[in-house]
């Protein structure tokens, strides 16, 4: 199954997470340090929370796809290229807490997606603050 993310960055976490958990009537999948995300069934989301700045408005960090394989990646990034987008690829890269593979684009707006495959996770992975994998760069 693949599910859309829809990342945000908030100034305040833990009011984020109580907002968030009631909206969608579920608990946190994972949380860490500055860091939490919900795997939502219906509709099928996963929404990201990073913390960002005291008193800054929430933001669009990033957005992305979800998939099951390495290999959906592989073809995201080929169908992408194809398509006649710049791709910038990502493998075996530590993000968010977990080992991933990823393939980003920017949309028109320079909004940035991201198709990527959770490969593992750990709560030893971090968040790694100003790289790619939590900016959409």
């Amino acid at each position: 199954m693949s599910r859309v993310q829809l990342a945000l960055r908030v100034a305040d976490l833990e009011g984020s997470i109580a907002f968030y958990s009631k909206l969608f009537g579920a608990e946190p999948a994972k949380r860490r340090p500055g860091y939490a995300n919900f795997a939502i069934a219906e509709p099928p989301l996963k929404l990201v929370l990073i913390e960002g700045e005291a008193g800054e408005d929430t933001r669009l960090d990033h957005l992305g796809v979800e998939v099951e394989s390495t290999e959906q990646v592989a073809a995201a990034a080929s169908r992408l290229a194809g398509a006649g987008l710049a791709t910038v690829e990502e493998n075996d890269t530590s993000c968010c807490y977990a080992l991933q593979d990823k393939v980003w684009v920017h949309g028109p707006g320079r909004e940035p997606w991201e198709v990527y495959v959770v490969k593992s996770d750990a709560a030893t992975l971090a968040r790694q603050e100003g790289s790619t994998c939590c900016t959409g760069s």
